[in-house]
C-alpha cells in the first residue's frame, strides 16, 4: 500500500504540474532521500514552478535565489555586518538558510559563487567568521540549470554536480496536458490558494523510514556490479563514485518506501540509476555527457542475480 503521505503529495502536486507524475515523483523520491535535485531543461518548461510547489506542499521555508553572472558568495550565505551600538560583527543570515532553497538558474553564475553552495549541501552547515553554522532540518536544494549551449552559462565543475542526488528533466508537456495548462488558471495563483497537504514533521519521518528500509545483500552486489560496469566501460572516462553508490541506495530506499514497501527491489535500483548517474558520466575524449542508451545498454549488460 503506498505511503499515505505520498501519496496525498503527489496527487495535490499533479494537480499544479499537468502531466509529470513520474518527474514528480524522482523529485519527492530526492526529497525523501536527503539529497540534492538538479532540474536541467529549457526556460519555460516548469522548473521554478514544481520547487515552488513541492515548498508549498510540504509546509517547508522557502527561498529563491535568482543566479546571475554578479551574485557573490555572501549573497547566499550572509554576511558580517558592523554593529555601532556593541561594536561588534553582526553575521546577518543569508537566503541558504532556509529548508528548501530553489537555486535558479545555477550555471548562470559563476565558479566562486557556485561553490559557495557546495558545503552547505554536503555538509548541512555553514562556517562564517570562523563559526560553523548549522542549517536547518529538512535543508533540500533544488537548482535549475540551462543548456550548457545557451549564452552566458558556465558550466559546474564536477565537484557541483556530485552534490546532487538526481537530475530530472521536465520536457515539454503532451498536447492534453497543454491544453489544460493553458486553458486553466494561472499556476502561480492555484499555488496561492493551497494550504500544505504535509507538515515537515511528515516529512522527517518519511526521510527516517526510509533510511531504515531493508536493502539485501545480492541488491548490493547488484549495485557494486553497476558500479563497476561505469568504471571498466570503454565509453566513459570516470566511472561511479562510492558516494554515488550511496546516493543510489539512498534514493532505492525512498523510491520503496514511496511505494510502501519495507524492502527495496532491483527494479528501484534500475528505475534511479539513470538518474543518478547520467550527470556524473562523461563520455571519454570529449567530455560529454553520456548519452541515456549507453546507460540504459549499460544496465542491461548487468544481470540480477
Amino acid at each position: 500500500m503506498p505511503n499515505h503521505h505520498a501519496t496525498r503529495l503527489l496527487e495535490a502536486a499533479s494537480q499544479l504540474i499537468l502531466g509529470k507524475e513520474r518527474e514528480l515523483r524522482l523529485a519527492l523520491a530526492c526529497l525523501v532521500a536527503r539529497g540534492h535535485l538538479l532540474i536541467e531543461d529549457v526556460p519555460g518548461v516548469g522548473k521554478t514552478t514544481l520547487a515552488h510547489t513541492l515548498a508549498r506542499l510540504t509546509g517547508l521555508q522557502f527561498q529563491r535565489i535568482q543566479f546571475t553572472s554578479d551574485l557573490l558568495p555572501a549573497d547566499i550565505v550572509g554576511v558580517s555586518i558592523f554593529d555601532r551600538e556593541t561594536s561588534a560583527f553582526r553575521f546577518h543570515p543569508g537566503p541558504v538558510f532556509s529548508q528548501l532553497i530553489l537555486a535558479d538558474e545555477i550555471n548562470r553564475a559563476t565558479p566562486k559563487t557556485q561553490s559557495a553552495l557546495l558545503e552547505a549541501m554536503e555538509e548541512r552547515q555553514v562556517t562564517a567568521d570562523g563559526s560553523t553554522l548549522p542549517l536547518p532540518d529538512p535543508f533540500f536544494v533544488i537548482a535549475t540549470q540551462n543548456p550548457a549551449n545557451q549564452i552566458g552559462t558556465f558550466p559546474l565543475p564536477e565537484s557541483q554536480l556530485d552534490r546532487f542526488l538526481l537530475r530530472i528533466r521536465l520536457g515539454y508537456p503532451d498536447a492534453l496536458a497543454e491544453r489544460a495548462l493553458l486553458m486553466g488558471a494561472d499556476r502561480r495563483e492555484l499555488l496561492e490558494a493551497r494550504p500544505p497537504v504535509i507538515t515537515p514533521a511528515d516529512l522527517l519521518d518519511m526521510q527516517r523510514a526510509a533510511q531504515g528500509l531493508h536493502v539485501a545483500d545480492p541488491l548490493i552486489d547488484y549495485v557494486q556490479a553497476l558500479l563497476s560496469a561505469t568504471r571498466h566501460h570503454t565509453e566513459i572516462e570516470t566511472g561511479l563514485s562510492p558516494r554515488a553508490g550511496l546516493g543510489l541506495l539512498s534514493a532505492a530506499r525512498a523510491w520503496a518506501l514511496i511505494d510502501g514497501r519495507d524492502h527495496v527491489v532491483p527494479e528501484d535500483v534500475q528505475t534511479l540509476f539513470p538518474h543518478v548517474a547520467a550527470h556524473r558520466l562523461h563520455l571519454a575524449g570529449d567530455g560529454r555527457p553520456v548519452p541515456a542508451a549507453t546507460l540504459l545498454s549499460l544496465m542491461q549488460s548487468v544481470p540480477v542475480r
